[in-house]
């Protein structure tokens, strides 16, 4: 019952501080930052299970584990209100155009990797963006701007003429 226990707060400390790195961090890691959460992931284990390397102490864990990452996932599902608040919500970063700095502040985000991912999605100017949204999983997803008229726009011109 202890490994139980530990595997739900270590759970839980985990899931936070993933949380408080932000998204942006967790969608470009480096390889010191893989290393690092290998190494946590081995503290973790090792806080988890203490002195029990016996099959039991560790399948105890990793069902606590899954069990708490299942639980959370239908959460989510269930409710959209907990999905906003365990999953996070996409961000604004530029609209028409312009880009909206508090948004940028908020997810330690530079001008300068905000126009790495533009030029990765084959966009070379902020201008050209309509919209620019960092997504809950760390990606930031780019619309362009188009100047010309709806189609549908033509078609209800056409119906007046």
């Amino acid at each position: 019952m202890d490994i139980i226990a530990r595997a739900t707060v270590l759970f839980f400390v985990m899931y936070l501080l993933l949380r408080m790195l932000g998204k942006r961090e967790l969608s470009q890691v480096t390889p010191f930052e893989l290393v690092l959460l290998i190494v946590m992931g081995d503290l973790v284990q090792q806080g988890i299970t203490h002195n029990d390397f016996s099959m039991t102490g560790a399948a105890l864990a990793i069902f606590t584990i899954a069990f708490w990452s299942l639980a959370l996932g239908w959460i989510s599902y269930l409710s959209p209100r907990a999905e906003r608040m365990l999953e996070g919500v996409p961000r604004v970063l530029i609209r028409n155009g312009e880009i909206i700095e508090p948004n940028m502040r908020r997810d330690r985000l530079t001008r300068a990797e905000l126009e790495i991912e533009m030029r990765l999605a084959g966009i070379a100017r902020i201008s050209d963006v309509a919209w620019g949204i960092l997504e809950p999983n760390g990606k930031i997803s780019f619309i362009g701007r188009t100047d010309e008229p709806s189609s549908r726009q033509e078609d209800e011109d056409d119906k007046t003429v």
